[in-house]
């Protein structure tokens, strides 16, 4: 166990990989930001509807999957810092244009209105789509192979930071004059996205593409991706039970419209609801630097996922505003279980030369769920009414972990340690 808690730490040591933790949560700070805010925007100032915030996730998830492969294909062979550069440079871009959208004191783009924000979530979804291919496999190439558990620990623990702050930001900043401060909103995330690519720039892995045996052509690279995705059957199970477990318990979307219409509050109550899994994951996080969910991984993700549709399920009830906190406190907790398992899977069973494909065919089972989940979410809400779509969610989420479990009984014996 001491071992353990030294290799975390020992980890730090790493200069390019202290800076691309730092890169980790300034990206994700402004993303989080950014869209907290047009989550806010559109039900507060267009309309009060839960299925306009599901069409959030769907308008993001469309170019998401259909540039997903693509995007792999070249992570593969790009330099994968130059990537996050572009990407980062085109999401600040997308920042200022929000600004602008949202400025009182301009007018240039004021008339355009919620249009703007779902042309900036579908161009998102684009870019989303390289950065996600290129994040973890430019990870693999900073760290020794040793550290990729406590790697993928604190990645998830950069990313939940951001995502707990980025939240918190647009809520207190939103909900003290909406109309005047979804203008400030934007502006601030320009300011992170300008720390992100201080930090970027300074790291002097380049992230080489590897090398592979033959140069494939666009489609029979993709084919490839596909084909080891599928003939690994843990790491099929492992994206597939996250896959489905986030498209049915995507509670998070529905936080706003949870917020105003069974909570009875206002949006200032926003941000720490919707931070409350980020902390979850963050707690999560730290308790597994000290005991790494390795010889026992199979059977920590299973769990881990069945206890996330029960507390999903246990907010779906919650009428008390900080009960509600606490249940979705657990379900970041016991998200980020199975968040970390999956990623050092991946990290350990993927050769070097096809990092990003297979990181991009997670992105599409696992990034992509995520929006699409967002529109089930809201779709539910409207055919069922709020609180029993996300009961639903939760059930569905218990149901497939059953599934899987019976599909693939050897993922609860799994141990990481003997993928090493």
């Amino acid at each position: 166990m001491a071992l353990a808690k030294s290799e975390s730490v020992e980890i730090f040591k790493i200069k390019e990989f202290r800076l691309f933790i730092l890169v980790r949560l300034f990206l994700t700070l402004a993303i989080q930001m950014q869209f907290s805010t047009i989550y806010l925007q559109i039900y507060y100032e267009h309309s009060k509807e839960e299925i306009y915030l599901g069409l959030i996730g769907l308008t993001e998830a469309i170019p998401f999957i259909i540039t997903s492969l693509f995007s792999g294909h070249v992570a593969d062979i790009v330099h994968k810092k130059k990537i996050i550069i572009i990407c980062t440079i085109l999401l600040m871009t997308g920042a200022l244009f929000l600004f602008l959208n949202s400025e009182p004191l301009i007018s240039l783009l004021k008339n355009m209105g919620m249009t703007a924000l779902f042309v900036i979530v579908f161009l998102f979804g684009i870019i989303r789509a390289f950065l996600g291919a290129v994040t973890n496999p430019f990870m693999s190439q900073i760290v020794p192979r040793k550290y990729y558990t406590h790697s993928a620990t604190w990645n998830s623990t950069a990313w939940h930071t951001g995502a707990i702050l980025g939240p918190v930001l647009a809520g207190i900043i939103y909900g003290y004059n909406n109309k005047l401060n979804a203008s400030f909103c934007h502006a601030t995330e320009v300011v992170f996205f300008l720390f992100a690519l201080f930090f970027i720039w300074q790291i002097k892995n380049d992230g080489a593409p590897q090398n592979r045996e033959k140069k494939e052509r666009v489609f029979e690279s993709m084919k490839l991706g596909l084909k080891f995705v599928f003939e690994k059957k843990m790491v099929l199970s492992a994206i597939s039970l996250d896959l489905f477990a986030v498209l049915f318990g995507g509670a998070v979307a529905l936080i706003p419209a949870f917020t105003d219409k069974v909570l009875h509050m206002g949006p200032e109550a926003y941000g720490l609801l919707r931070t409350s899994p980020a902390i979850g994951a963050i707690v999560s996080a730290l308790i597994m630097v000290a005991y790494p969910p390795a010889k026992k991984a199979g059977i920590a993700l299973l769990w881990s996922v069945i206890a996330f549709g029960v507390f999903t399920i246990l907010f779906a009830i919650s009428t008390n505003y900080w009960l509600a906190c606490g249940m979705l406190f657990m379900t970041g907790a016991f998200d980020n279980v199975s968040v970390v398992v999956r990623h050092s899977i991946l990290q350990l069973m993927t050769p070097d030369n096809m990092r990003g494909r297979v990181a991009a065919i997670n992105n599409i089972f696992i990034g992509s769920s995520n929006e699409i989940g967002a529109f089930e979410s809201g779709f539910a809400a409207k055919l069922m009414g709020l609180v029993p779509s996300i009961i639903f969610g939760g059930t569905m989420t218990i149901l497939v972990v059953l599934g899987i479990d019976r599909i693939n009984p050897k993922l609860k014996k799994m141990d990481i340690n003997q993928l090493q």
